[in-house]
């Protein structure tokens, strides 16, 4: 028997700060017990999983996995200082940290252990890696943003789970399972699955001194509105890239608010949290592409798209691009459906010949 956490409203008010809970879950039973219907916040991850997937006991199996391994990378972050270089880069010339390879190292045994995963492959090491297992195969960037972890920022994990024993040819739509796990102040993770509508945030709590924590969900994403709040990537690129600038000046000219922390997973989030605004992250001829499709643009266009916003690479949805290569690095905008179509008809592809 083991711990799982919930969620109690405080008095009868939706509205109450939530109490936090604990309750035992009998290992033999068919499926947790949970006082919550599917979907509503107050579930653990266990309960929502069972709702959601049904039988598909190997996806389950490998989506928590993935929750547990995210549990282990925070609990490293907060007693590790994380920013000590190893002295070597990954396979995309990007400096390596003790935070990068400690979180790789760590995904990568949980997914093998499960034996439900037979490919994987990370930004650390973006070669197709075989772990044995049979039904699904992840691809993940392990700590994303890991290069302002000196000043404190919060950073991520990103994951995308595909049917099969292939990434290469897949496209982002035959995603199964994709998630984002912020480590900041509090860490969460937002889970979209398919057959599940909207996308699900659940945090990690403890109960008194326990050594393992439980995650909860905390909310509900299902829209994405219309509103002035923007986070400009690749500034750069305004210097070449006529569109982009014309569109960041459309930005300034009507008062957006500027939320941009320079990590794309807690500057997509907030699109989530706030469920207004845009994130872009666009090409020039000089300043190239540098977000990879396959572990960082896919899941989250899964994630944004499956919580009620559009995704873009400036002329179709990320989600039907097809991954012809790990290395491929694409342009990229997410957030309402409106903005969304303003990046398309402002910055698009028409100024990238040969840039990405």
């Amino acid at each position: 028997r083991r711990l799982v956490s919930g969620v109690l409203s405080a008095g009868q008010s939706s509205s109450s700060s939530p109490v936090l809970f604990a309750t035992k879950m009998d290992s033999k039973s068919p499926s947790p017990p949970s006082k919550h219907k599917a979907g509503e916040v107050g579930n653990s991850i266990e309960a929502f999983l069972w709702d959601a997937v049904g039988n598909e006991e190997a996806l389950r199996t490998v989506v928590l996995s993935i929750f547990r391994a995210c549990e282990e990378i925070s609990l490293h972050l907060r007693l590790d200082p994380g920013d000590f270089k190893k002295g070597t880069q990954n396979h995309f010339g990007d400096d390596q940290l003790s935070a990068d390879v400690a979180a790789d190292k760590i995904i990568f045994e949980k997914l093998e252990a499960t034996k439900c995963v037979s490919t994987a492959s990370s930004e650390e090491k973006p070669e197709l890696i075989s772990l044995g297992g049979k039904g699904y195969s992840v691809a993940f960037d392990p700590l994303d943003g890991s290069s302002i972890i000196g000043t404190n920022f919060s950073v991520g994990t990103i994951f995308g789970v595909w049917p099969g024993n292939k990434l290469i040819g897949a496209c982002g739509k035959e995603i199964k399972a994709a998630g984002m796990a912020v480590y900041g102040p509090r860490t969460t993770l937002t889970l979209a699955v398919d057959g599940a509508k909207g996308s699900f945030e659940f945090m990690l709590v403890r109960k008194g001194k326990e050594e393992t924590g439980c995650w909860v969900m905390t909310k509900k994403f299902l829209e994405i509105k219309e509103a002035r709040l923007f986070a400009p990537g690749n500034l750069r690129a305004t210097g070449d890239n006529p569109g982009y600038a014309r569109l960041f000046n459309y930005w300034q000219r009507n008062a957006y608010q500027l939320r941009y922390t320079g990590g794309m997973v807690p500057d997509v989030n907030q699109l989530l949290i706030k469920g207004k605004g845009i994130f872009v992250n666009p090409a020039s001829q000089k300043h190239k592409a540098k977000l990879r499709l396959l572990y960082e643009a896919a899941p989250i266009a899964y994630i944004i798209e499956k919580s009620g916003g559009r995704s873009s690479d400036g002329d179709q949805s990320l989600l039907d691009v097809k991954v012809s290569d790990t290395q491929e690095r694409i342009q990229v905008a997410y957030g309402s459906a409106g903005e969304v179509q303003r990046f398309e008809d402002l910055v698009g592809k028409k100024y990238l010949r040969s840039t990405l």
